[in-house]
């Protein structure tokens, strides 16, 4: 009885990884160098009494907009207990946060399914659909949407 749980399980697992890799198949490795050809403007917005800056995508960057991505990145965790983290192109010390780095090395990471529990500066290829953002100052630029961690 056992072994048909286990058989069972396998071709579960399988099922889902196989699935992770089909979406993948059709998706677009992208580097942060990619994603790094944006300007950015200081812009007001009255709403929050302030300055922010805003992103003029380039045309190379717009084609990405909800496209299928895959990208390698950090894992920068913002709550853990409410599954938010972001993917970064540098670690923990030297990105967006911390360091001198751009808002265009940072992304939300919109998971397809609840994640594991990632640790600071976990090195991790996802693959998701690319959602470009100029207007909501409560996320990030970039943000990988229906994100699944691919395995090395």
């Amino acid at each position: 009885m056992v072994k048909h749980w286990c058989k069972y399980l396998v071709i579960i697992l399988t099922s889902l990884q196989l699935s992770a890799v089909a979406q993948s198949g059709t998706a677009k490795l992208v580097t942060w160098e990619d994603l790094s050809k944006v300007d950015f403007e200081d812009k007001y917005y009255p709403d929050y009494e302030g300055w922010f800056l805003f992103p003029n995508f380039s045309e190379s960057v717009k084609a990405l907009n909800n496209q299928p991505i895959i990208i390698k990145g950090y894992i920068i965790p913002i709550d853990v207990e409410d599954n938010l983290y972001a993917l970064s192109a540098y670690p923990f010390s030297s990105c967006f946060f911390c360091g001198n780095a751009g808002p265009e090395s940072v992304m939300t990471l919109e998971f397809k399914n609840p994640p594991k529990k990632w640790k600071t500066d976990d090195l991790v290829n996802f693959t998701g659909i690319l959602k470009l953002n100029d207007s909501d100052l409560e996320n990030f630029n970039y943000i990988l949407q229906e994100a699944i961690p691919l395995k090395k």
